[in-house]
């Protein structure tokens, strides 16, 4: 799946706030499962935007040093 740019490059973010605001949300919500639901839900999107970050860092690092001259 293509998607443009702008898009591609928000989505770590994205899953970052969806995430701060779902375990923000299983704070105030009291009935049932549905905090724990939100607690799991907003942990793993946390865990994911982090994740997607980091990568995209340590490829977008190594591909610059690729074009450098190294000497040994």
């Amino acid at each position: 799946m293509w998607v443009s740019k702008p898009i591609y490059e928000s989505l770590p973010y994205f899953y970052l706030v969806a995430g701060a605001l779902s375990l923000a949300a299983s704070m105030y919500l009291n009935d049932g499962y549905l905090p724990t639901l939100c607690f799991v839900v907003g942990l793993f999107c946390l865990v994911a935007g982090l994740a997607v970050l980091l990568k995209r860092r340590d490829y977008r690092g190594n591909d610059r040093r690729v074009g450098q001259r190294q000497d040994y």
